[in-house]
């Protein structure tokens, strides 16, 4: 049996992108939960594996947001009681961090470039990055960043300005600060509007978008190749965390 995924999503164009397409492929239908658009969290012992993608506000915005407490508490039960596989990016990576004790806050240096992902010791001899090299390329857009990981965490990877850029916890529970899931054309999508043109004037000469545009689309069968492998690795642990539970 196909394992059944549904998919937490905070804003239009922070969609599952190429996680949506590699699913797409696998004969997958994902449950696709818009917690910004109001809707209520679903009964999620009907599912299997649960994803968390990105969005423009932050894990303490709860007062602006409040589906946000019921969001951390949904994942600290699936993570910590239930121990079910989870993959989070970007905001779901910091929500994760944050439903288990850790600690997230404005990054110290944000990022908006397409950086090397350093994997760490752990992070080499890991099953999540297993067939990868010790550093591979990958798309950064944040202002906010884990300060500090559960216990019981590991760090898998970093980059030269965020040093958990990638964690695990648990059997199966990951988070991803960069954007795997990020297509060619995520780039254009998340540059428009007033906070993302702030954060790219602090941290870019103007005209940078089309540059970083152009490197994106440049690589991106790349991009796509680290994407699709990461997404083979995160399910054949699921599945395994599946069949043995």
């Amino acid at each position: 049996m196909l394992p059944r995924v549904v998919i937490f999503q905070h804003a239009d164009s922070c969609h599952a992108g190429t996680l949506a397409g590699h699913l797409r492929v696998d004969g997958i239908a994902p449950a696709i939960v818009k917690l910004d658009r109001g809707e209520p969290l679903p009964d999620l012992d009907q599912f299997d594996i649960l994803m968390v993608m990105g969005g423009p506000m932050n894990v303490w915005d709860e007062d602006a947001y409040p589906w946000l407490k019921h969001e951390k508490a949904a994942i600290r039960r699936w993570v910590v009681e239930q121990d079910k596989p989870f993959l989070g990016v970007c905001l779901g990576h910091q929500l994760l961090a944050d439903s288990l004790g850790g600690q997230v806050g404005p990054a110290t240096v944000g990022e908006i470039n397409l950086l090397e992902i350093a994997l760490s010791p752990e992070g080499r001899r890991h099953p999540l990055y297993a067939g990868f090299g010790d550093k591979k390329r990958g798309l950064q857009w944040h202002g906010a960043e884990v300060k500090a990981l559960p216990d019981g965490s590991i760090v898998l990877a970093s980059t030269s300005d965020c040093p958990i850029a990638a964690f695990a916890y648990g059997s199966s529970a990951f988070g991803l600060q960069y954007h795997v899931e990020a297509t060619d054309q995520s780039v254009v999508d998340w540059s428009s509007g007033v906070a993302a043109q702030e954060a790219l004037s602090r941290l870019h000469p103007p005209g940078f978008v089309q540059t970083l545009q152009s490197r994106v689309s440049e690589g991106f069968s790349e991009l796509l190749g680290n994407s699709r492998r990461l997404y083979d690795n995160f399910m054949r642990i699921a599945v395994e965390r599946l069949v043995y539970a």
